[in-house]
């Protein structure tokens, strides 16, 4: 049974994600960006790890907590302007995640571990951080790559399956190899993989 006060922080991350003016349509509907992903991201976890506590669950869900706010635009179109981005959005979700929890009276020791996940303190190393790692490659994979391949060509596509590939633990390969992918696209992550 959820607590009180998780069900408060997932109203909270989602009323701040619905704030989001950039919008996808899902089945139909215009839905805010940064809502859908985090929903994207609950849906994710529940399938990948059904046991997940609610750290876990609230770090899925706040993976990408007021994302637009910090427009890639504005930094560099260069590799080293996409990890400054990166690695700027890690502190900023955290931060996010962090006041929307202490709102929601979220204990001390959730509200650190969901810190500590989202700004991927620990990857590789923390299973917890590793799981949320996993399920952002799977989110990517199963929803968002069919969109991203069409302005790349095989190449660049190669080498981007390959970084996501190394993320990714034992468990989310397995899983990522179980999807149905487009039939081009699947052929794309065997050569990926294959190499």
């Amino acid at each position: 049974m959820k607590s009180e006060q998780f069900e408060r922080a997932i109203a909270l991350i989602d009323a701040a994600n619905a704030e989001d003016p950039n919008v996808e349509y899902s089945d139909g509907q215009a839905v805010p960006k940064e809502l859908l992903y985090g929903q994207r991201m609950s849906v994710c976890l529940a399938g990948f790890r059904p046991d997940a506590g609610e750290a876990l669950q609230l770090a899925a869900r706040a993976q990408h907590v007021r994302r637009w706010q910090v427009p890639r635009a504005d930094y560099p179109a260069t590799r080293e302007g996409y990890h400054r981005w990166r690695t700027y959005l890690y502190g900023f979700h955290a931060d996010q995640a962090e006041a929307l929890l202490r709102q929601a009276g979220v204990d001390d020791e959730t509200v650190q571990a969901v810190r500590r996940m989202v700004g991927k303190q620990g990857l590789r190393k923390e299973p917890d951080v590793q799981v949320i790692e996993d399920v952002a490659c799977l989110v990517f994979l199963e929803h968002y790559f069919p969109a991203f391949a069409q302005a790349r060509d095989e190449a660049q596509l190669i080498d981007i399956v390959r970084k996501t590939w190394r993320k990714m633990s034992d468990a989310a390969r397995a899983r990522a190899l179980k999807m149905k992918l487009p039939d081009d696209l699947a052929v794309l992550v065997g050569k990926a993989l294959a190499a």
